[in-house]
């Protein structure tokens, strides 16, 4: 079974600074068919001013992803971390028994774009912890990259959730297939360009909610990046 998420039935806000899509249901946007999909919470695309962001605020037992598109990220945390997150790069905060933090447009004259992700951990109370790791253009090009995943492998960030996450660059009219294990979710984010997941047409900003399907198919109708949550 496979639901398309269209970009333009996401939720919305426009905080002037900050102008935000919301995939599932956030802050003053409820969507009661729309709150989570297994441990996949929080897909937010947001585009920040230049030197403005979120001041200090508190999270708890959540694992939040950021995945810049472009622009970069000032990021300062209770865990004495302070950092610039780049487009490229993959940060991933594990907020546990409580952290806080900041993040704000590093830059005074570019808009930052990103997306920040959010995921049910498997336990609460965990520790809080932190990692940041850069993954090439040519890590994704015309391949599924795995960026995160619950066992750290293959240079990957480590999530305490049983999600495998790619990032993936398909080049014009290239296909690719992943196995879907048993029982397992699919999510699919389209970031920018036009491709076709298992039958179905769908471009940025688009979603897809993957069920039942023993096989994943992308082609590219464009150049396309994109990202594929495989959740057991």
């Amino acid at each position: 079974m496979i639901e398309v998420i269209p970009s333009e039935t996401r939720g919305s806000a426009d905080h002037g600074w900050l102008k935000a899509k919301h995939t599932f249901s956030f802050a003053e946007y409820h969507n009661p068919k729309r709150v989570h999909f297994g441990p996949l919470r929080v897909i937010n695309e947001d585009r920040i001013a230049p030197g403005q962001g979120f001041g200090t605020h508190p999270h708890k037992d959540m694992e939040i992803v950021t995945y810049p598109i472009s622009g970069a990220i000032e990021h300062k945390d209770s865990m004495g971390n302070g950092t610039v997150i780049k487009a490229g790069e993959v940060q991933r905060m594990t907020a546990g028994t409580g952290v806080q933090h900041s993040e704000y447009n590093h830059s005074k004259s570019e808009e930052l774009h990103l997306l920040q992700i959010w995921m049910f951990p498997e336990q609460k109370d965990l520790e809080p912890g932190y990692e940041q790791t850069m993954f090439t253009r040519e890590d994704k090009l015309d391949r599924l990259c795995l960026v995160a995943s619950r066992d750290g492998r293959n240079g990957s960030v480590t999530v305490h959730q049983h999600v495998d996450l790619y990032a993936s660059i398909l080049q014009v009219n290239t296909k690719i297939e992943h196995a879907i294990g048993d029982a397992h979710k699919i999510f699919v984010q389209v970031i920018s360009g036009e491709i076709v997941v298992n039958g179905q047409a769908v471009s940025a900003g688009d979603g897809l909610q993957i069920t039942g399907e023993g096989k994943l198919s992308i082609t590219s109708k464009s150049e396309a990046e994109f990202l594929v949550f495989d959740m057991a």
